[in-house]
């Protein structure tokens, strides 16, 4: 009881009555929030979202029974499944590759479409010169382009991009780039998830979709790379033993035609030698196809599977920024701000 006792109650009446008299002041105040606020959201730029989900195979012997499952309910189970296996390359490290440069450059030569048709370019060309920006940040951009006036960009994106040596624009594109792609990864599942955002919805469908393409490759080229170029090696070694068993072929076919009705037993000797290495340019051949066709087996065997859980697919309603919502809310905290300090003063 004594507790209850010492506990303030809120005397909304009380404060009514207070605010009350100042209820013109509300009047010019929240009103001119409101229209300023949405002014000033309404020059920023709308923009849109694409996501992509997919679940690529597992390179590595999946932890079975008991002791996978009691991992997995606790979400350690793709953790535990990176134990069990050889590839370095594991779902969580997919993010960093999509922010590294050397993936960006890969984007850059994306052709891209608006979705009305005027801008036809690649990503590159598109994120320099048909972007829209809010006034304020034209303004800023134009003031340091006369204060500190940089040299025109010369890279026109049809060609990858070296990232060597990137200037302050290339950079700057990047850095967007990095903003604008987003990739994350269930730990449970081990289902990538990427996201892009971009001002027009078909150009953001499209990188969205790239996207998921190149991280596809990238993967499939990381996992099959020893695989590949064993399979390459044996190839050259089987197409070099066939010209080779062709030629043995051809001299031995010259000679015994030309030597058909001769009975000499050097002549008989020689042809038996051609005969010999014709047979072992014969068996080395096929030795040779037939490590071929196991590296073949190999590479196939290496090469991940990708199940697209949610594919890219171009966006009806823009997902912000959301101008209403925005205008709304500063409405009501410069309410509650200016309510507090009108309380303040009264007391």
């Amino acid at each position: 009881m004594e507790e209850n006792k010492n506990v303030k109650q809120i005397d909304f009446t009380k404060i009514a009555k207070t605010l009350w008299p100042h209820r013109k002041t509300y009047y010019r105040v929240l009103p001119a929030t409101l229209i300023i606020t949405y002014l000033i959201v309404f020059c920023v730029p709308r923009y849109y979202t694409c996501s992509v989900s997919l679940a690529p195979e597992s390179s590595g012997t999946s932890i079975s029974g008991s002791l996978g499952s009691l991992a997995s309910s606790f979400g350690l189970g793709g953790s535990l499944g990176k134990l069990d296996s050889q590839d370095a390359l594991y779902a969580e490290i997919y993010p960093d590759i999509l922010k590294s440069n050397d993936f960006i450059a890969e984007l850059m030569t994306v052709q891209v479409e608006t979705k009305d048709g005027e801008v036809k370019a690649n990503y590159y060309t598109y994120l320099r010169d048909k972007q829209d920006a809010a006034w304020w940040n034209v303004a800023i951009s134009k003031l340091q382009q006369m204060l500190l006036p940089t040299p025109k960009d010369t890279y026109n994106g049809e060609t990858k991009i070296s990232v060597f040596n990137l200037t302050k624009l290339q950079d700057g594109i990047f850095n967007s780039v990095k903003g604008k792609v987003k990739c994350s990864v269930d730990k449970k599942t081990d289902v990538v998830s990427i996201t892009v955002k971009d001002q027009d919805p078909l150009v953001c469908a499209t990188i969205a979709k790239a996207t998921c393409e190149k991280l596809q490759a990238f993967i499939t080229d990381y996992r099959t790379n020893k695989a590949r170029i064993d399979y390459e090696y044996y190839q050259k070694l089987c197409e070099e033993s066939k010209v080779a068993y062709d030629k043995a072929r051809h001299d031995y076919a010259a000679y015994s035609d030309a030597n058909q009705d001769v009975v000499l037993a050097r002549y008989k000797s020689k042809e038996a030698d051609l005969e010999n290495e014709m047979q072992l340019k014969y068996n080395i051949y096929t030795a040779m196809n037939t490590q071929m066709q196991a590296a073949a087996a190999k590479l196939q065997e290496a090469t991940p599977a990708f199940t697209i859980i949610q594919s890219a697919s171009v966006p009806i309603k823009p997902a912000g920024p959301k101008r209403t919502f925005i205008a709304l809310a500063m409405t009501m905290l410069v309410f509650f701000g200016l309510s507090i300090r009108i309380l303040a003063k009264s007391k």
